[in-house]
């Protein structure tokens, strides 16, 4: 008879044999082993395949991770919980030129990692809207009377005051930041107005609040801070967790000579309003100088600083340039142009003897008005009639010369030093004049493409003024275009494309940039910058409560959630081991007691038959 024996590599007692005619020895007693190891196989396949579904599964969240928590804040609508222990408030009030207005924030305690930012959030109160209160005028008028400044903002202070929980007040970090208004104030009476702010507020409130946490901020600091606030609602301070997230290599500023690290990249901003224009993106690498007094500007204009708690650590560490331009906003720049074009006209009538613009009949022709709009310009006494002509290229030809740029290198609005910009590997977005003049009229917000905008503002200025009016009666345009924005459109396109594109240089085929009036429908203000930037060391208590072990306990329960299936198949498997080792320690102890030969014994073991001697 033949016979196959089967072995592997187990212990010696671990094989068995198939005869072709012991089939119902086999049901007996080798079924249950080849049971066993049927189980043993179809375990071990099922950690295998554990193994590979938990890192399909877990791949798939980590990349959707990032916008789980981008969702998170889109549909951050709920009232913010005032009996949590755990949250904590914070306090940003933004004195500007022309109102005061109150930002309530809150954050759930730090989770400890010191390479993560406060999740900061805005307060919203029981009917789910955001904590904020305006007031006016601005603090500014208070110059001459700064006594009363404290009486002024106490409105604003008493409404924070009912929203975070009286028993969160002496934590509450509370600082009043002073803008534009305050800024052309002689030093005296700003110095003025603070005092009495620092010296009336504790009295009256118990607020945190310190000497340095009441001041005039600069233009650069404001910069910052809305740069800080639009890439934390992007999460770009987040950690690189997916492949296709686009990074940077990043020489991190004060350790130029350490290897480069990667990051991912954050967001330029570009916001023009009616006065001015502002810039700011971060620097990722080291930059050089044309010259010792370019060097000197680039002091000014360039802003490091460490986002994260511990001073020690660099992955925070950003170099972001900010430069702001007065004159250079929508409004300043129209009025800037009709100052040239009247100058310029009354100077060549005077000279040629011509009647230019003096008349309605023979109004001056006005490229950057739509096509047939009658306007005028009043100065001194004097009236300047236009009428428009609705040339788009011409247009901007004239306004070039209002860039004020030199043929010094790296350099843009009125020669001011610009670092260059990697533009393959960047990306920007445009607040203000640039969103309205994509989206209020040619309604082609979002995604900026030079050529469908170039099409686009070309139509629209060649169009006839009665055109556009019968459009804008039909409610074509957007709800809050008015008919100054359908008079100005027209020059304020050419004077945004200018801008963009020869001001600050960005080439007219870039993709980048993204035109917007909110983030993930959320208006970003630059005081989420400033409660960031100036809580950054907060985590540090939160770090120092938690002990080696509470840390390492958190460690282990995070390492079991996301390895239970590894773990449990781990276990299977023993403890099929187990179970197979002693059912073949019982096989073994049935037989011996039988009084068949030892010779079947180890045959069915497998060995070469053995003559037993011996006498009875």
């Amino acid at each position: 008879m033949g016979r196959i024996g089967i072995s592997c590599l187990f212990p010696a007692s671990w094989h068995f044999s198939i005869s072709p005619v012991g089939c119902p020895r086999i049901l007996n007693t080798n079924l249950r082993q080849i049971i066993v190891i049927s189980i043993l196989a179809a375990a071990v396949s099922l950690l295998y395949f554990s193994v590979v579904i938990i890192r399909n599964k877990y791949g798939r969240l980590s990349r959707d991770k990032k916008f789980q928590r981008y969702l998170a804040r889109v549909t951050d609508i709920e009232a913010t919980d005032t009996n949590n222990p755990n949250v904590n408030y914070g306090i940003v009030v933004d004195c500007g030129s022309s109102g005061s207005r109150i930002f309530v924030y809150c954050w759930p305690r730090h989770n400890g990692n010191p390479h993560d930012l406060l999740d900061i959030r805005q307060m919203r109160d029981k009917n789910r809207k955001p904590v904020v209160m305006k007031i006016k005028p601005g603090i500014s008028e208070f110059a001459t009377s700064p006594e009363k400044v404290s009486d002024y903002i106490s409105p604003l202070l008493n409404f924070a005051a009912e929203h975070v929980p009286r028993a969160k007040h002496k934590e509450t970090p509370l600082y009043i930041l002073c803008t534009a208004g305050m800024r052309i104030l002689p030093e005296s009476q700003q110095k003025a107005i603070l005092e009495d702010l620092l010296t009336d507020i504790p009295v009256h409130f118990d607020f945190l609040f310190s000497d340095s946490h009441a001041e005039v901020i600069s233009g650069k600091q404001e910069g910052v801070y809305a740069w800080i606030g639009i890439n934390f609602v992007l999460g770009r301070f987040e950690h690189i967790e997916d492949d296709d997230e686009a990074v940077v290599e990043v020489n991190i500023p004060g350790s130029e000579s350490s290897k480069a690290i990667l990051r991912k990249r954050t967001a330029g901003i570009l916001d023009m309003g009616g006065v001015s224009t502002q810039i700011a993106y971060e620097v990722p690498k080291t930059v050089s100088f044309a010259s010792s007094q370019q060097e000197e500007v680039a002091k000014n204009l360039l802003a490091e600083f460490n986002l994260g708690c511990d001073v020690h650590q660099t992955e925070h560490v950003y170099r972001v340039y900010v430069a702001t331009f007065l004159g250079f906003g929508g409004n300043a720049a129209r009025q800037r142009y009709e100052d040239r074009i009247f100058a310029s006209t009354v100077q060549k009538n005077r000279l040629l003897g011509k009647q230019t613009g003096l008349t309605p009949d023979t109004p001056y022709l006005d490229p950057c008005l739509p096509l047939d709009i009658k306007d005028e310009i009043q100065q001194n006494g004097q009236t300047l009639y236009l009428r428009g002509t609705g040339d788009f290229d011409l247009c901007r030809e004239t306004i070039q010369p209002f860039m004020n740029k030199t043929n010094e290198t790296q350099t843009s609005l009125n020669g001011v030093y610009q670092p260059p910009i990697h533009f393959q590997n960047s990306e920007f977005y445009g607040f203000s004049e640039f969103y309205y003049c994509t989206e209020d009229v040619l309604r082609m917000g979002g995604d900026y493409s030079a050529a469908a905008f170039t099409r686009a503002a070309k139509d629209y200025c060649a169009t006839k003024w009665s055109i556009l009016r019968e459009r804008f009666d039909r409610g074509l345009y957007a709800s809050h275009a008015d008919l100054h924005r359908l008079k100005y459109q027209c020059f304020k396109s050419a004077w945004m494309f200018e801008v963009f594109h020869r001001g600050f240089s960005f080439p007219v085929n870039y993709k980048n940039l993204k035109t917007a009036l909110q983030v993930y429908d959320k208006e970003v203000q630059w005081t989420l910058g400033a409660i960031l930037y100036r809580t950054r060391f907060l985590p540090l208590r939160d770090i120092q409560q938690e002990t080696f072990r509470a840390s390492h306990a958190h460690w282990r329960g995070f390492s079991f959630v996301y390895n239970h299936y590894l773990f449990s198949g781990c276990f299977l498997v023993v403890l099929l081991a187990i179970l197979l080792y002693l059912l073949r320690l019982r096989r073994i102890h049935r037989r011996a007691p039988r009084s068949g030969s030892a010779a079947t014994v180890w045959l069915e073991d497998g060995l070469p038959s053995q003559k037993i001697t011996g006498t009875l």
